[in-house]
C-alpha cells in the first residue's frame, strides 16, 4: 500500500497550488457480478416479428467500502424489450469495478464512487450489453452515454434529509 502523498509507485504525488494532494484513483479490477439474458418468446418471434418493439431501460448505481482504500462501484442495468407478441428479451446485469482510492476527503467519497466510478466502467458495460443482445439474436443494444452526475443529483433530491451516508 502506498503512503498518503505518494502516487502508488513510491514517488511523491504533486500537490496542487492550494496545498491539497489530488485524488488518486485507479481501477484495480472490473467484473460481471450478475448477468441474465432471457429470450422467452423466440418461437413466436420466428413465426412473425410483430409490432415495433418497446424498450424500457433501468439504470441504478451503488457502491460499498471493501477494506482500507478499496471500494466497489457497481452499475445495475436492466433492459426489457416488448411488443404485441410479449417479451422479446430481458437483460439484467450488475457490472462492477474495484477501485483503489487514495487522498480523498471523507465527504467526497460518496459522490466520487457514484459519479466517477460508474463513468469509468460504463464503456465496458456498454460493450457487454451490445454483445449479449447481439449474441441473443437481436440487433446490438447500443447505449447512449449516461450522465451519472445528474443521476446522483436526482438520487440526492429523493433521499430523506435525515439519512446519512450509505457507503462508508
Amino acid at each position: 500500500m502506498a503512503d498518503q502523498g505518494t502516487n502508488g509507485n513510491g514517488a511523491s504525488a504533486a500537490a496542487r497550488p492550494d496545498g491539497q494532494i489530488p485524488i488518486q484513483a485507479k481501477i484495480v479490477n472490473q467484473y460481471i457480478k450478475d448477468l441474465s439474458f432471457e429470450n422467452p418468446n423466440v418461437h413466436k418471434l420466428i413465426a412473425g416479428i410483430g409490432d415495433q418493439p418497446n424498450l424500457k431501460v433501468e439504470v441504478n448505481v451503488g457502491a460499498q467500502h471493501i477494506e482500507k482504500d478499496f471500494y466497489e462501484t457497481a452499475i445495475e442495468f436492466k433492459a426489457t424489450a416488448t411488443n404485441n407478441l410479449g417479451t422479446i428479451y430481458l437483460l439484467e446485469t450488475v457490472y462492477a469495478g474495484l477501485l483503489k482510492i487514495e487522498s480523498i476527503p471523507e465527504g467526497a467519497i460518496e459522490p466520487f464512487l457514484l459519479i466517477s466510478g460508474p463513468s469509468m466502467i460504463f464503456p465496458f458495460l456498454r460493450r457487454l450489453v451490445a454483445d449479449v443482445t447481439r449474441e441473443g439474436g437481436f440487433p446490438p443494444l447500443l447505449l447512449d452515454p449516461i450522465d451519472f452526475g445528474a443521476l446522483y443529483m436526482q438520487r440526492q433530491r429523493q433521499r430523506p434529509q435525515a439519512a446519512g451516508s450509505t457507503i462508508v
